[in-house]
């Protein structure tokens, strides 16, 4: 048995928390909207926001009052993930853009929602997710202990620390952390400051790191903002004009998405890549030059540009159908398996007792069948036990029994309140956003829906360390279709909507309830801090969404808003609308090939060949962005490998680096904004 956790002392719910958080959230906020309108990628950065929260109190350290705890750090970086989530968890990545641009006259479209109704329906989605988050994860609590000054002793045991030392957790050396480090904080007012001093700061590495994470930031601002003056700087045509003019060829250097790509890491980074090549070096010129996409490459309607995007969605829709399979299979299917074996077990044993002096050849064959099956049958089970790291299997002998007291608790009244209040805020903001356009019942059957796939969601991040919130999405509009009558006019709406509520959020937030468990923080603290993030980011969403809406043209070359067309081409696609012609043919043979791959990869967690096997949707989403972003995310996944590869460095000062590069360029992306607005004429 695992002896207790200790828990971490101090204030596990501060108002200073809670306002550095919103203001670190501001940022990532801001960031994420953009960088969604651009490619639909989105993070919500738990590791910078610690960083960054740790370095501002390191700031107003000598004006606290009481020391900034690890559990304080903890609130904070669960107030700002909840802001950070919003723009995917509301839509506005996505399925704003696709009713408010993409919906013909004929679906009841443009839908265009007021500031007022987007903030009201944003409301009504973003508590899904708060309710759902389960605890799962530990990479944060690793950066906040060694912040702290806390060895991973104090807070978790040496063989999670390690574990997370390959990934995020590893901004901060585990060699800058002291031997004879104690675990308390909270000795007394004399002794707080020094302790802190000592445990909290080494002077050179704290110092450091915060010094390039600031450096970068200042870097990308300055490119960010250069590139209003000189948008050339944004399509670089590094395989020649032609490859750049019809072919979309180009090289976005943007610093941003190479730490994206650095964060991403080399494997995904490289998948995307080959979608890259094959969906824009070989379908796109195919499709242009068999006239099976008549119109410029850029056109999403009538180009190869949007021909591609069904064969992106083919392989997306078979990722999440298989993926998910596996785990319900998982779930389901191999304790069926067990259960017969066991009951199969006690029968033979019966009759083993009844056939005792019975030597004769028909009983040696069926015990050797027994074993072989038993033998078979338990090797499949320990196999799925082991598919992840961090397993069920493992958990337990991670965590032990222990929990937080009874008075930190989310209490279980409280999230079926939640949960039921959240599902009626859901149905009613709705219903009073879309009116008669989305009908009540749809409404309710869309959120039980989205009740069920959440699970699948949590439970497959849970495991996998993957959040499949594309596929469930996807899936999600592909169910609701069968209940929709395709000639009802608002069907593609409906459909929109539908795949639109869901706890899409919660994935991400679960990571944060599970930092917060090894740390020791206080569970009903996070929640609310999440409540508050959540709300804060909906609202903050909302009024960014609007601003670039106002201000830039959507679709357009800066804020493609790839994510917007798939969403709406599933739409179609799933409530009856043809595809274009051998588009339907390029797509089935790219679900077969992937639902292949996709199954090899499930079946090969762990193995020295999986990084081989190309991932569906990282492929899927080389394919449907342009290749300039992609080649940048790549350079980023090189870096990557060859820093821990060939260097074989921790990547500390890597991780540190990307992240200022993503933060500067999402939030000096505000200064271009008000030179657009202003109308500030560009050099060229």
């Amino acid at each position: 048995m695992n002896p207790p956790k200790p828990m971490i002392e101090g204030n596990s719910f501060t108002l200073r928390s809670v306002v550095v958080g919103l203001a670190v959230g501001t940022v990532i906020c801001a960031a994420n909207v953009y960088f969604g309108l651009q490619t639909g990628w989105v993070s919500i950065m738990s590791m910078p926001a610690s960083l960054m929260g740790f370095g501002i109190f390191k700031m107003l350290r000598p004006h606290l009052s009481f020391p900034f705890s690890p559990v304080e750090n903890v609130l904070l970086q669960s107030v700002a993930c909840g802001m950070a989530i919003m723009p995917l968890g509301c839509g506005f990545v996505g399925v704003i853009p696709a009713m408010n641009y993409l919906l013909y006259p004929t679906e009841e479209g443009p839908i265009y929602l007021s500031t007022t109704q987007l903030i009201i329906w944003s409301l009504g989605l973003c508590y899904f997710g708060v309710v759902f988050a389960v605890p799962f994860g530990f990479s944060t609590a690793v950066l906040i202990s060694v912040l702290h000054g806390k060895g991973p002793q104090s807070s978790m045991p040496e063989d999670l620390y390690s574990a997370a030392q390959g990934g995020f957790a590893s901004l901060v050396p585990r060699t800058a952390i002291q031997d004879d480090a104690v675990s308390d904080t909270n000795t007394g007012d004399g002794d707080e400051h020094d302790i802190l001093e000592t445990q909290a700061d080494p002077p050179s590495e704290w110092a450091s790191n915060m010094g390039l994470l600031l450096i970068c930031f200042s870097i990308s601002g300055f490119f960010t903002v250069l590139t209003y003056f000189l948008p050339v700087l944004r399509n670089l045509p590094i395989f020649g004009t032609v490859a750049a003019n019809t072919w979309l060829w180009t090289l976005n250097p943007s610093l941003a998405y190479v730490g994206q790509g650095v964060i991403m890491g080399t494997e995904t980074t490289l998948h995307m890549t080959l979608g890259a090549v094959v969906g824009w070096g070989f379908l796109s010129p195919l499709a242009k030059l068999k006239s099976w996409a008549p119109g410029p490459v850029d056109d999403w309607e009538h180009g190869s540009k949007g021909w591609i995007i069904w064969v992106s969605l083919a392989i997306m829709l078979v990722d999440a159908v298989v993926s998910l399979g596996y785990l319900a299979s998982r779930s389901f299917l191999l304790p069926s398996i067990s259960r017969f074996t066991e009951n199969f077990r006690k029968r033979l044993q019966n009759a083993r007792r009844q056939m005792f002096e019975d030597s004769s050849p028909q009983y040696s064959l069926l015990q050797d069948q027994y074993e072989h099956f038993q033998s078979h049958t338990q090797g499949i089970i320990d196999n799925t036990r082991t598919l992840s790291d961090d397993g069920s299997d493992n958990i337990d002998d991670v965590e032990g029994d222990d929990d937080a007291p009874a008075d930190q608790r989310v209490g279980g009244r409280l999230v079926i309140i939640g949960l039921i209040a959240s599902i009626i805020l859901c149905i009613g903001t709705t219903h009073f956003v879309f009116g008669d356009l989305v009908p009540l019942y749809a409404t309710v059957i869309a959120v039980l829906i989205a009740l069920v796939l959440s699970v699948m969601g949590v439970r497959s991040l849970g495991e996998t360390d993957l959040n499949p919130v594309s596929g469930i999405s996807k899936l999600a509009q592909l169910f609701f279709a069968l209940i929709i009558p395709h000639s009802n006019k608002s069907s593609v709406l409906i459909n929109l909507v539908a795949g639109a509520v869901g706890a899409l959020q919660a994935g991400d937030l679960m990571q944060d309830l599970k930092t917060g468990h090894l740390l020791g923080a206080a569970p009903n603290a996070q929640f609310w801090g999440q409540v508050i993030g959540a709300t804060a980011g909906a609202t903050l969403s909302a009024f960014i969404y609007q601003i670039y809406a106002s201000v830039y043209t959507i679709p357009g070359d800066l804020f493609q808003v790839p994510t917007a067309y798939v969403w709406i081409f599933t739409a179609r696609l799933v409530t009856g609308q043809g595809l274009p012609y051998m588009a339907k043919e390029w797509a089935l043979g790219a679900g077969i090939i992937f639902a292949i791959t996709t199954l090899i990869r499930t079946a090969g967690v762990d193995k020295w060949w999986r990084p081989y096997v190309p991932g569906g949707i990282a492929v899927a989403v080389g394919i449907y962005n342009v290749p300039s972003f992609t080649l940048a995310r790549a350079a980023g996944g090189v870096v990557c490998w060859y820093w821990t590869r060939i260097l074989r460095r921790p990547n500390t000062q890597l991780i540190i680096l990307a992240s200022g590069f993503i933060l500067g360029e999402g939030f000096l992306s505000i200064a271009n904004l008000i030179l657009q607005g202003l109308k500030v004429p560009h050099l060229s």
